[in-house]
């Protein structure tokens, strides 16, 4: 047994011997069986030499086949249609020998044709069997070394998916999972065996299970499972204090097949809102292929993942811009893998710096423009309004200018829900860079019928996983140990996958024709305290006993609440049921203009406080809130 637990995969030539010796054996129990036993007759008709030669061609068509190649305790469908062309070949084989016998030599068969049919059946019988055992008997093992290590579990999904899952879990060695059951949706499969396992319908015996039988896991083993479905299995689970585990989409399997180690964690985002939005649409390569594009923003999360779909439909030139030099240097590197064959220019400078731009737009003449650079964080902005109003106004304005100068084609604004009833900077910020960008558009429809610059805009709320975003920060302070911060425990947010956000924008960019502003339906909002307590259950903690939520009030400028449409803005449907278009109120491009140009008077010479109230007067509908700059508001 010793012997056993230390041994890992047998070896080759133990496998290829054990196999010779059942081909002799097989051979002479033929020998056996058709001549009655009779010792006599067996000699007689040569049943040694018969029994030998029948195991050098085996070995020799084994040889051929790889027969002995396979991993014992891994033995699966693959390796017994091996093992079975192997016995189908070897007898081929004796067949044309006994002709040839029969024919040139001793007018007889080498080896009797019922003595081959028998040693052929019952080789392929001893072959398959003895691999079955010993796969078997390493599972006994590894299951009696762990036994007290051993944590009962449940598969839901009982079809192929469900399978596959728990024959890569009797395989893994290192696995301490012991299935108990297999749960499924489907009444049809209910009270039938698979592995020895009774399946039970849905959810309803989870919570016996898990009070009276000790059932601490659960696998999500099912190939094509809603999110609806996902999040209230996994919310039952959280709810008995079941570890839950899923399996990756088949797309993800490596392969083809699935690997141990790719049953994964459940992540915070298989409990978000909504089924995953596709956009596949093939007229993104038509407007992007063999064109120059330039990403702005292009190491942040957004511009980052723009950067990684755009280069996928081979523009002429893919020219990426951002002043932050590391982060920029690594997705340089990383696209450098993805794909060498595309050119790509890297750009490290500011998009305030007019004179930069200015040259940088005459050099690549770039035919689209992706704008994403942007400073988002709500309170730094609170704190640097002047940061947030020359970045991301003055810098919109630009890039948008310059881009009407040199002919570009399209122009896609990255904006946010944010800029929608703005109570903070950075929000109101982003709402000018709209209004400028759309003023623009329709000044330049009214003056340039033959041909002008399309100005679109792109507007969603959070990004799972982007930078400064909630979920990565809950991830930290649970690492920790806590305590784990929300602002507020009523404070909901809309929640989209950054590739999700960059499968709209360039949507978006094939879509419009100059003007719009584009925005997800993002299903509902998730509530932020919630999203807490299920991270800190999902990490294996307790909520209160292990991690303590501590609430430290809203921030300067946040809100309760996002929205993705004003009060006066209504919305058109567009040939996609997950994408609208929010039809808002014209400005004047020549009243904008003059606006957005005294910003650069004021910053050089005014308070704070009364460049923030300029831009409360060029955004009407922003109102300060759990900011300093409240007091502006009762001013007015």
């Amino acid at each position: 047994m010793d012997f056993l637990k230390k041994l890992k995969i047998l070896p080759r030539w133990i496998i290829a011997t054990l196999d010779s010796v059942i081909l002799y054996q097989a051979a002479f129990f033929g020998f056996l069986v058709r001549f009655n036993f009779e010792l006599d007759a067996i000699e007689e008709n040569s049943a040694f030499t018969g029994s030998l030669v029948f195991m050098l061609g085996g070995v020799l068509v084994m040889l051929n086949t790889k027969s002995y190649e396979g991993i014992v305790r891994h033995t699966g469908f693959r390796d017994g249609s091996i093992i079975f062309k192997t016995i189908i070949l070897n007898f081929l084989l004796f067949t044309v020998i006994n002709l040839f016998s029969e024919s040139f030599l001793s007018k007889r068969f080498l080896i009797p044709t019922s003595v081959l049919i028998i040693a052929s059946l019952t080789s392929l019988f001893l072959l398959i069997f003895y691999r079955l055992l010993v796969k078997e008997l390493f599972v006994y093992v590894k299951n009696s070394v762990a036994a007290k290590d051993l944590k009962n579990g449940i598969i839901f999904g009982a079809g192929e998916a469900g399978i596959i899952a728990q024959d890569v879990i009797k395989r893994d060695s290192k696995s301490y999972f012991e299935t108990y059951a297999f749960f499924d949706d489907d009444p049809k499969k209910e009270g039938k065996i698979i592995d020895g396992k009774k399946i039970y319908k849905g959810l309803k015996e989870l919570e016996n299970f898990v009070l009276n039988h000790g059932v601490t896991e659960l696998i999500i083993a099912v190939r094509d499972i809603s999110v609806q479905r996902k999040r209230e299995i996994i919310d039952e689970c959280l709810r008995l204090k079941v570890h839950v585990s899923i399996i990756p989409p088949i797309n993800q399997w490596i392969n083809g097949g699935l690997q141990a180690g790719a049953i994964r964690e459940v992540k915070i985002e298989d409990l978000l809102g909504r089924e995953q939005i596709s956009l596949e649409n093939p007229k993104v390569e038509e407007d992007i292929k063999g064109k120059v594009v330039l990403v702005t923003g292009a190491a942040g999360s957004i511009g980052s993942e723009l950067c990684r779909q755009i280069i996928h439909y081979h523009p002429a030139l893919l020219v990426m811009l951002d002043q932050a030099e590391s982060p920029l240097y690594d997705v340089e590197q990383e696209l450098n893998e993805l794909e060498p064959a595309t050119q790509r220019k890297i750009v490290l400078a500011d998009i305030r710096n007019k004179r930069k731009m200015k040259t940088l737009f005459k050099e690549v003449k770039p035919q689209v423009v992706f704008h994403a650079a942007a400073y988002k964080h709500v309170p730094m902005m609170e704190n640097y309004p002047e940061e947030s109003i020359k970045t991301n106004i003055l810098g919109t304005k630009v890039l948008a200018d310059l881009s009407v100068l040199t002919n570009v084609e399209k122009f896609v604004l990255v904006s946010t829900d944010k800029a929608v009833n703005p109570t903070n900077v950075m929000g109101a910020t982003k709402r000018a860079a709209e209004m400028y960008v759309q003023s623009l558009n329709e000044f330049l429809e009214k003056h340039h019928r033959k041909f002008h610059t399309k100005f679109i805009t792109t507007r969603f709320g959070n990004v799972l996983g982007s930078n400064g975003s909630v979920i990565p920060l809950f991830k930290k302070q649970i690492l920790k140990g806590g305590p784990v911060t929300v602002t507020h425990p009523e404070i909901t947010r809309y929640f989209m996958t950054i590739p999700e956000a960059c499968q709209l924008v360039l949507e978006a960019g094939i879509m419009g024709n100059g003007g719009e502003i584009y925005v997800f339906d993002m299903g509902q909002p998730v509530k932020i305290l919630d999203l807490a307590k299920k991270m800190i259950q999902l990490s294996g903690k307790k909520f209160e006993e292990d991690i303590k939520i501590v609430y430290s009030g809203l921030r300067g400028g946040e809100k309760l609440f996002e929205e993705l449409l004003n009060d006066s803005e209504t919305v058109k449907i567009t040939h996609h049921p997950k994408i609208k278009i929010a039809q808002v109120a014209p400005n004047d491009y020549y009243r904008l203009e003059g606006q957005i140009d005294l910003f650069f008077e004021l910053i050089e010479k005014s308070s704070e406080n009364e460049i923030v109230a300029h831009l409360k007067t060029l955004v009407p509908e922003f109102i300060s809130n759990a900011s300093r700059f409240e007091v502006l508001d009762r001013m007015n």
